[in-house]
């Protein structure tokens, strides 16, 4: 319930925030809660991605494109997404999560996110780094294809996608909602 409150939080901060370009770096401030803690008494790594997902929201209303999906009926699901802990955020430290879009493959668009805190020089330093994977859907159905996508927010960013990220996508991919998904374990 509390990343639903962060939500709405976060919704009414990112009227006032700055705004960006489609594809700028967004930072989106946080403190660590006591609700966001595991028994070992840090950051759980669950929350991680909820939190991840308020950033994305934050970055989507400031870079105008959440706009451009409520006009279109469109709404964002994630395909995949992957996440690399360095250092563990502790009770009431703040951070910041910089989020950007990386760039679109033939189905889905990348986006990389950074949990930062300053070193002791100040300098933002990197505690965990994490990836998604994710869609379009149309509220009347069907998926929003990338055509469609770049013709309502403009060009992708003109460096491509990492090739790595995009072996890896197809790497953890499961098959498509109609096909057959048995679990079978060897």
């Amino acid at each position: 319930m509390h990343m639903f409150w962060r939500t709405l939080l976060h919704t009414l901060i990112s009227r006032f925030g700055p705004s960006l370009g489609h594809y700028d770096v967004a930072r989106t401030r946080f403190i660590t809660l006591p609700t966001d803690q595991d028994i070992l008494r840090h950051m759980n790594n669950g929350v991680y991605l909820s939190i991840m997902d308020v950033a994305r929201f934050d970055m989507l209303k400031r870079n105008g494109v959440w706009k451009i999906f409520q006009q279109n009926g469109w709404y964002p699901v994630v395909v995949s997404e992957t996440i690399s802990f360095r250092k563990s955020l502790q009770l009431w430290q703040r951070f910041t999560i910089e989020s950007r879009i990386l760039g679109f493959d033939e189905k889905a668009v990348y986006v990389e996110q950074r949990f930062v805190r300053p070193d002791a020089d100040g300098r933002p330093e990197v505690y965990a780094h994490g990836y998604i994977r994710g869609r379009f859907l149309k509220r009347s159905g069907g998926v929003v294809s990338i055509d469609e996508l770049t013709r309502a927010v403009g060009s992708p960013p003109a460096e491509p996608v990492p090739d790595w990220l995009l072996a890896w996508s197809e790497n953890v991919a499961l098959p498509a909602t109609r096909a057959a998904a048995p679990s079978h374990w060897n």
